[in-house]
């Protein structure tokens, strides 16, 4: 049989073929993907490892990161940020507010964690082990990979509502289109046409490699933001007649607009901290370590100029059009009553259309791909992963309830928090203070290694934590079947500042009180250079005298640089 049709034969087999891994033991099956990223891969310039993921444009001299985080923040869910705290009753200025509150929340732990991938050059499911053991570290991709194929959903639902505006602007009569399903099913027959259709766009683009994608990328960059602002300046000259809607007051007072403050906050923290947890995916890719740094003042700046657009969006379109629309794709399907009105409405979903593609492909299906490989890697690869997001996130999970209104979409991002901070909290504390920057990356990839098959402290802390929460998660899924009292509903309120920090707390506690001994090693061992042979001890391997001297703990590398 010829190389070419084994390879096609591979292709329908259940059983991928073995990778050989330069750190996992012979025994484990692992694949080169989840190895620390070789020097020649790594990049020089300043990246936004979040935003940007896989899509700069060095070649192109648009390797600037402020550009593209703006470019890839303006989106429908980011925009919806603010937009929907002012639609559930609270001002503009405190949806400004909660927003910045949320994006230090966001860029504190982003910044710290991320220094663990720039500084090891490993991705999140290696980087996990260190603070949660081999197997238990399972359970973080586990839930991390689940909101992923959730993410994957709600930007999919977002594009549909963007090809619904689409063809109405060229056949006004798609809005009238007779509905067929039930109401039960939580979307009319139109809606599941454009969510059909938009697959039929995007699925093609899941599948090529991501390099390819840069003129589309490009594209989105050039044309997205301008788009947005365009949309902006809009709405506010045409609303400049009517009141200031800067100075709108809240629906709200007293206990009940504290706690929708709070649980605004946590909602709008919670839909971007996975960014604190899989930075490591992305910082990995850095050239010098600290190149993450920057992040610290660009997420809540962008964040906050982003959610502006929302916030001007939701106030202006009261007096407009009589009520406070969240969403940008339900402003556009206000201009649908005039030819030039249907050309503007074409032209702005259409680019939202390109937003939500370009995020699904580098944010979501990418992320779980990379998720699901680590877990079943003798059944799962990258593109395979991908086909599974694409199934199960953008049909079985039903996104386009989550999108119904804007209450729904802020539970949805409220309970992504419950499990992303206290994983964020556990790896901040493990390597800045329990571990002090110092690990042994090949211990990493060895269940029998030095950290273990399970942390017995991050468990009992993922126990304690997340515990006390999962009444008010229920409560917010399902409000009508379940009932809690209020102390644990005004819990569930700051759940993310519940679990970050009683996380980091705890953590730090049982590690003075239970210390770990042989994990706590005098210097980094690398994992992307060549044992020496015979330079190992019963903890850790020796650091070859040849290479740097340790000088105040910074990491040290053993023997000689690997050649590809």
């Amino acid at each position: 049989m010829s190389q070419k049709a084994k390879n096609f034969m591979r292709t329908f087999s259940v059983t991928l073929p073995k990778q050989t891994s330069s750190l996992a033991p012979e025994y484990v099956w692992s694949n080169t993907d989840q190895d620390p990223v070789p020097v020649e891969r790594r990049h020089d310039n300043i990246i936004s490892f979040e935003y940007l993921r896989l899509t700069e444009f060095p070649e192109l001299g648009l390797g600037q990161p402020s550009f593209f985080t703006f470019s890839d923040l303006v989106t429908y869910s980011t925009w919806a940020n603010g937009a929907a705290v002012v639609a559930l009753g609270l001002s503009p200025s405190d949806a400004i507010w909660i927003v910045f509150v949320a994006a230090l929340c966001n860029a504190i732990p982003t910044v710290m964690n991320g220094a663990i991938g720039a500084d090891l050059h490993i991705p999140f499911p290696i980087v996990v082990r260190a603070s949660y053991g081999y197997w238990l570290s399972y359970f973080c991709v586990v839930s991390r990979g689940i909101l992923a194929l959730f993410w994957f959903g709600v930007q999919s639902a977002g594009g549909a509502t963007a090809i619904t505006q689409m063809i109405t602007a060229i056949w006004p009569s798609y809005a009238t289109l007779h509905n067929s399903l039930p109401v039960s099913a939580g979307i009319t027959s139109k809606g599941l046409i454009s969510y059909f259709i938009y697959h039929c766009v995007q699925t093609p683009f899941l599948f090529i490699p991501t390099h390819r994608l840069k003129p589309m990328f490009l594209a989105k960059t050039i044309l997205v933001p301008p788009m947005a602002l365009a949309m902006v300046i809009y709405l506010a000259v045409a609303a400049k007649d009517g009141p200031n809607y800067w100075k709108t007051p809240s629906t709200v007072s007293g206990s009940a607009r504290a706690w929708l403050w709070l649980s605004s906050l946590t909602s709008v923290t919670g839909g971007f901290s996975t960014l604190a947890v899989n930075i490591p995916d992305f910082a990995r890719f850095a050239k010098k370590p600290g190149s993450q740094v920057w992040q610290l003042p660009a997420i809540p700046f962008f964040k906050v100029l982003v959610s502006i657009f929302g916030v001007v969006g939701a106030s202006a379109s009261k007096p407009l059009y009589g009520k406070i629309l969240w969403s940008p794709l339900d402003i556009i399907a206000q201009w649908q009553g005039s030819s030039g009105g249907r050309a503007a409405a074409f032209f702005c979903a259409m680019l939202w259309c390109l937003a939500q593609i370009c995020v699904n492909i580098s944010a979501n299906s990418i992320s779980f791909g990379n998720d699901i490989t680590s877990l079943f890697p003798r059944y799962f690869n990258i593109r395979r992963g991908v086909l599974f997001a694409m199934f199960v996130g953008g049909w079985a999970m039903v996104p386009w309830i989550i999108l119904s209104n804007a209450k729904n979409f802020l539970n949805f991002m409220s309970a992504y928090a419950v499990f992303m901070a206290p994983i964020a909290g556990i790896m901040l504390v493990d390597y800045w203070f329990i571990k002090k920057r110092k690990i042994d990356v090949p211990a990493l990839y060895n269940p029998e290694g030095i950290y273990g098959k399970c942390n017995w402290r991050s468990l009992v802390i993922m126990v304690v934590v997340i515990v006390p929460m999962l009444p008010g998660l229920a409560n917010k899924v399902t409000p009508k079947r379940v009932k809690i009292p209020a102390d644990l509903t005004h819990l569930f309120a700051i759940n993310w500042l519940y679990g970050f920090i009683s996380a980091c707390i705890l953590y730090y506690t049982f590690n003075l009180i239970w210390k770990d001994e042989k994990t706590l090693i005098p210097a980094t061992i690398h994992g992307d250079v060549q044992i020496v042979e015979g330079e190992e001890s019963s903890n850790h391997r020796r650091v070859d005298q040849g290479e740097k001297e340790l000088k105040r703990n910074e990491s040290v590398e053993i023997g000689q640089p690997r050649t590809s």
